[in-house]
């Protein structure tokens, strides 16, 4: 799985980043997005079924046919205000790998007619935004521990900025790009999961799905 002494860590850290760099670039061009959407799918299956660091495990990467993935939906796009007026709070992560990760809340994101989510920072070297999903679909067509929407520091960022009415930050939401994260594809990895305040109460049809078996 780790190889080459890091390199190919920093290689799949690289090609993450481009990626995710092409989404921003985009902006908000609905049909631009789409194409970016399916430039994303077509990037992660390659780099599932090929490279070193996927974590579909070698004896199965050669059955492995692509991660199932919903049609762009631009209503599923959101430029969400941080609302950064709430209690702080504190998330500690046990990893297999890592040790304790800690994040902090940074915020609220508020989304119309969905609830809302709670945005995390990374405190430890490196740093970075942290927001996970776990929704209705969570355990019936998408993994049952949900799934990332941002994790900037693993590359996954769709874009921030400032709202020009009130100079609050914002943050690009968009449900198109929620993915599984790494335990969903094999046990043996050990994934910051959705706390209580990023959970919605309903049907996220948009992002990565699960095929029918699950994957393991």
């Amino acid at each position: 799985m780790h190889d080459d002494h890091g390199l190919s860590l920093l290689d799949w850290r690289r090609r993450v980043y481009a990626v995710y760099a092409a989404i921003r670039a985009v902006g908000n061009d609905g049909r631009a997005l789409a194409r970016a959407h399916a430039a994303w799918a077509a990037a992660r299956d390659d780099l599932f079924a090929h490279h070193p660091q996927s974590p579909i495990a070698p004896e199965r990467r050669g059955a492995f046919i692509g991660v199932p993935v919903a049609a762009y939906d631009p209503r599923w796009r959101f430029v969400a205000v941080l609302d950064t007026d709430v209690e702080p709070a504190r998330m500690d992560v046990p990893t297999g790998t890592d040790g304790i990760v800690p994040f902090e809340r940074i915020g609220v994101a508020r989304l119309p007619d969905l609830g809302a989510l709670d945005v995390w920072a990374l405190r430890s070297y490196g740093g970075g935004v942290f927001v996970p999903l776990h929704d209705a679909t969570s355990g019936r067509t998408t993994y049952g521990g949900g799934r990332y929407l941002v994790d900037t520091a693993k590359g996954a960022d769709l874009g921030s900025g400032v709202d020009p009415s009130t100079a609050a930050a914002t943050l690009v939401l968009d449900f198109n790009f929620a993915y599984h994260p790494s335990c969903a594809y094999d046990a043996a990895w050990a994934c910051p999961l959705a706390p209580p305040g990023n959970v919605l109460d309903l049907d996220v049809p948009v992002g990565e799905q699960l095929p029918p078996s699950g994957w393991y």
